[in-house]
């Protein structure tokens, strides 16, 4: 009920502020588990796509000093990320990463449909970068399939840095399932997992127009 209410709340305050066009909803599957492999331009990124789904819930992940913060401001924080679908998660090292990918293998497993950021972390400058080969290690464990998703405009909606999102109208695409389920056992692990990324990174590319950068993001993240 409170996940509802709040869903409802944020989805009729973007609407009204933000005026967003949201482009292959209907591609995203109405039940069993799903992918949403997205480029990450803002923090609010994690906010517009789960709500940009209107047919099922959309589970995320979060750091989890949202979820541990002081007082009565804490406890109002991690009731809205807890019933918009976030995940608390620590975040530094590789153990870290590790604990993240198995998070969200469970919630697959569980037939849920849970954001990706192949990138990593957002882009500063607004590149498509190299994309990390978990997403590809969670679609084959899970036989789950990805829906690639290209955002834009959410970068001026909560810029880097700022502590509040602002009017600004953005954009959300969902792209068609792509299944990775069959034909990779014959293939090395390593290189099944590079191919299955490259392909959801073309695909993500293909939706968002963006320049591509031909390496890692770097910059660390800090959601």
């Amino acid at each position: 009920m409170l996940y509802g209410a709040l869903r409802q709340t944020a989805s009729v305050l973007a609407r009204t502020l933000c005026r967003p066009t949201i482009e292959g909803r209907e591609n995203v599957p109405a039940t069993g588990p799903v992918l949403l492999a997205s480029n990450h331009l803002s923090f609010v990124d994690s906010v517009v796509i789960p709500l940009s789904v209107t047919q099922r819930p959309v589970r995320f992940l979060a750091k989890s000093d949202y979820f541990e913060g002081p007082g009565l401001k804490g406890r109002f924080t991690k009731t809205v990320f807890s019933s918009l679908g976030a995940m608390p998660v620590r975040r530094g090292n590789a153990r870290d990463a590790l604990v993240s990918l198995e998070m969200m293998l469970d919630r697959l497993n569980d037939g849920e449909a849970c954001v990706v950021y192949p990138e990593g972390t957002r882009s500063r400058d607004g590149r498509l970068y190299r994309g990390r080969t978990g997403v590809a290690h969670l679609a084959l464990e899970s036989k789950a399939p990805i829906v690639p998703v290209a955002v834009s405009g959410t970068q001026q909606v909560q810029p880097i840095g700022a502590n509040l999102p602002r009017p600004h109208p953005f954009t959300v695409r969902f792209g068609e399932p792509m299944d990775f389920s069959i034909g990779f056992d014959s293939m090395a692990p390593g290189k099944a997992r590079r191919v299955i990324t490259d392909e959801v990174m073309d695909a993500i590319h293909a939706l968002s127009g963006q320049e591509r950068a031909n390496e890692y993001n770097s910059f660390g993240g800090d959601e």
